[in-house]
């Protein structure tokens, strides 16, 4: 049975730009910036942008809100081709002109940031099994998929936790947590076509050559 979280379950009052929708439905890699200097943030989005990104996020859990609305706004500028997503806040979200926010367990409701963004923003959540997906949400990072010590204390579900979850929902499902090119196949072979990866990216001595033999994995 597929649990009935869509696209189209947004209220038409609510619902994001069709175009933004459609980009998201054809999105496949996912890159999300490390914490690290405003500089090394800029080089990596620049290069997973023109390695073929088709979703770069901003995640930055140790800048102060003044200087990652400055980082977002910076950012804004570069990506120009993928969708633009800042993590957590709703509200850099809108002043920087991103073209989605991506909410945590911990963060406001998909509700009552539909309320706060109107139709400006795709909203994503963070889930690891259907019960955990709001209703509203556009899309849906699901993991880990493997250990990672981006976030160590996060159960680890496999490519058939994530696998289940992309058969369950009508929206986009990205697999997170510790993917890169030496395990990414694993998932291909469960038909789970979209995936975030940070370090993979970040930590690659080529990253924008990582990004494109990454996409590449999951497009063809």
């Amino acid at each position: 049975m597929r649990v009935r979280h869509r696209a189209d379950d947004l209220t038409r009052e609510a619902a994001p730009d069709p175009q933004l929708i459609r980009r998201l439905d054809a999105a496949r890699l996912y890159v999300i910036t490390p914490d690290a200097s405003p500089d090394r943030v800029i080089d990596i989005a620049t290069a997973a942008a023109l390695g073929g990104a088709d979703i770069i996020q901003l995640r930055h859990k140790t800048s102060a809100r003044g200087d990652l609305l400055a980082l977002a706004r910076q950012l804004r500028n570069v990506i120009t081709g993928p969708l633009f997503v800042v993590n957590d806040h709703v509200d850099i979200a809108l002043l920087s002109g991103a073209d989605g926010v991506h909410l945590g367990p911990e963060d406001l409701s998909v509700e009552s940031a539909r309320k706060v963004a109107g139709d400006r923003l795709l909203i994503g959540v963070s889930a690891s099994s259907a019960a955990g997906v709001q209703p509203g949400a556009a899309y849906v990072g699901c993991g880990a998929v493997f250990a990672t010590p981006v976030k160590q204390r996060k159960q680890v579900i496999g490519p058939a936790g994530v696998a289940a979850l992309t058969r369950a929902l009508g929206i986009p499902v990205f697999a997170i947590g510790g993917i890169d090119e030496s395990n990414l196949q694993q998932l291909i072979d469960l038909g789970v076509r979209r995936a975030c990866v940070i370090r993979a990216v970040a930590g690659a001595a080529d990253p924008e050559g990582a990004t494109r033999r990454l996409r590449a994995m999951l497009t063809a």
